[in-house]
């Protein structure tokens, strides 16, 4: 059966023989989307700027019996992106799966907002998405094997955030969701999907003990229908289907993990 017409399609969430790169690997959500990946079968690249903190996650995740190796990636530099890039296809062969979690937000009321906080949350958040889909997507369409591409983004990407100021951050996710559009469109000849993944407020390490405050808890959790906030393993399971062959025909789409939010807006 021939599945470019549609027939017999593969319906599993097996990564068995990919390589992914997962950079911002080792941060709140991108240490369980790396434990995720490698478990579903990858070969999981961790990547950041801190090589200490990505060897010990890769670490970690070869001591269960997955595969995983760390690397440093400065993602706000080209020439780190491109020099990584090209380090990892050499040794692996290919890069079958990038995963970006890179975000940086400087949150500033409008009366206040700065150029050079406005420009370092573009240059730390926009540019990345940029320029990581660029290398990646190269070696992709070189290779010939297809492959996936997704970004992790926020509801911030297309609502605005009330009694915040997130004039910088909005209008860099904002921009990361229509570049997304753009690289899928581009890169759609070479069978590479482009999407991402944007989640509401995610309960992490960062936020736990803030919230285990019951009136923290029930502001955040408030106009959520499903009535808690996501977690890092929800985030991490729509990154592990959009990188799988279940979702071969779904690109320039944008995932939102938010308990109904947006539906009851």
């Amino acid at each position: 059966m021939n599945e470019a017409n549609g027939q017999n399609p593969r319906s599993s969430m097996t990564l068995e023989g990919k390589v992914a790169l997962v950079v911002g690997g080792y941060g709140a959500i991108g240490t369980t989307t790396s434990r995720t990946l490698a478990s579903a079968g990858a070969l999981t690249i961790v990547a950041g700027r801190n090589r200490l903190l990505a060897d010990k996650l890769a670490a970690e995740i070869i001591a269960t019996g997955d595969q995983s190796e760390g690397v440093a990636i400065d993602a706000c530099d080209e020439t780190s992106i491109r020099d990584s890039v090209i380090g990892i296809a050499n040794k692996y062969g290919s890069i079958d799966i990038l995963v970006n979690c890179i975000g940086f937000n400087k949150e500033e009321p409008f009366f206040d907002v700065t150029s050079t906080a406005f420009d370092e949350v573009y240059r730390r958040t926009l540019r990345p998405a940029m320029f990581l889909g660029q290398a990646v997507g190269s070696l992709q369409a070189r290779a010939g094997k297809g492959g996936s591409q997704i970004h992790l983004l926020s509801l911030r990407s297309s609502l605005g955030f009330r009694g915040r100021g997130y004039s910088a951050f909005c209008a860099a996710k904002g921009g990361q969701a229509v570049l997304l559009k753009q690289h899928a469109i581009e890169l759609a000849p070479y069978e590479i999907t482009v999407n991402g993944i944007a989640p509401g407020l995610v309960l992490t390490r960062k936020n736990k003990d803030a919230l285990k405050n019951t009136d923290n808890w029930r502001a955040a959790t408030a106009d959520i229908p499903m009535g808690r906030l996501a977690t890092p393993v929800d985030v991490a399971s729509a990154v592990l289907f959009l990188a799988s062959p279940l979702s071969r025909f779904v690109t320039g789409q944008t995932i939102l993990v938010d308990g109904g939010l947006t539906a009851a807006i």
